[in-house]
C-alpha cells in the first residue's frame, strides 16, 4: 500500500490491516513494521482482484482512499533476483530501493525521462519496477513516488532493499 502511516497521515493500525485482509478471504497474514506491507495467501481470487477488494475495504471501513499493489510471491523473488546493482557492480544495499508502478508505462513517456539527468542517482526499468540507487539516499533524492506519478502517469510506491528482501522471504528471518 502506498503512504500508510507516513508523516502522520493515512494511519492504519496494523493489526486492523490484518483483520480487513482475513475479512478479504486472506489467510496467513503477516504484516510487516507500520510500513503497510503485507504477506499472505489467497486461494481463489487473482492479484487484481484482490487490489479492488482490499482498495474498497480499507475505503468503506476505514474512510481512506489508499492505493494498493499485489503482487506474487514468484514476482519479488525474480525483482530480487534481478537488481542490477547487485551484479557486477555490488553497491551499497541501504542505497538501493525498488519503485513499483500500478501498470507497465508508456515507452514514449519512459524515454522523455532522459535518465542520465538524476546523475549520481540512477534508475532502470524492468517492467512495471524500477530499480533505483541512490547513493546520497532516497531522502535526497529526485526519483520519488510523486515525480514517477507526474512523469509517467500511473502510481507508484517505493521501497528500500531491506524491505524487498523480508518481503520476498516471508518476513522470515
Amino acid at each position: 500500500m502506498r503512504g500508510i502511516n507516513v508523516s502522520g497521515s493515512n494511519l492504519i493500525k496494523m493489526p486492523v490491516l490484518q483483520t480487513l485482509f482475513e475479512a478479504a478471504g486472506c489467510e496467513a497474514v503477516k504484516t510487516y513494521m507500520q510500513s503497510g506491507n503485507v504477506v499472505f495467501t489467497h486461494q481463489t481470487l487473482t492479484c487484481q482482484d484482490l487490489v479492488g477488494k482490499i482498495m474498497n475495504m480499507i475505503r468503506n471501513e476505514l474512510e481512506m482512499n489508499v492505493p494498493v499493489l499485489v503482487m506474487k510471491r514468484s514476482e519479488l523473488l525474480e525483482i530480487r533476483q534481478n537488481n542490477p546493482f547487485l551484479h557486477g557492480r555490488n553497491e551499497e544495499v541501504s542505497q538501493l530501493h525498488v519503485t513499483f508502478l500500478s501498470e507497465k508505462p508508456d515507452p514514449e513517456k519512459w524515454e522523455k525521462m532522459d535518465p542520465g539527468k538524476y546523475l549520481p542517482d540512477e534508475l532502470v526499468l524492468a517492467d512495471q519496477v524500477i530499480y533505483l540507487f541512490c547513493p546520497s539516499g532516497y531522502g535526497k533524492t529526485k526519483l520519488h513516488n510523486n515525480f514517477f506519478e507526474s512523469k509517467l502517469k500511473v502510481t507508484a510506491t517505493t521501497r528500500n532493499w531491506k524491505t524487498i528482501l523480508a518481503l520476498a522471504d516471508g518476513f522470515q528471518d
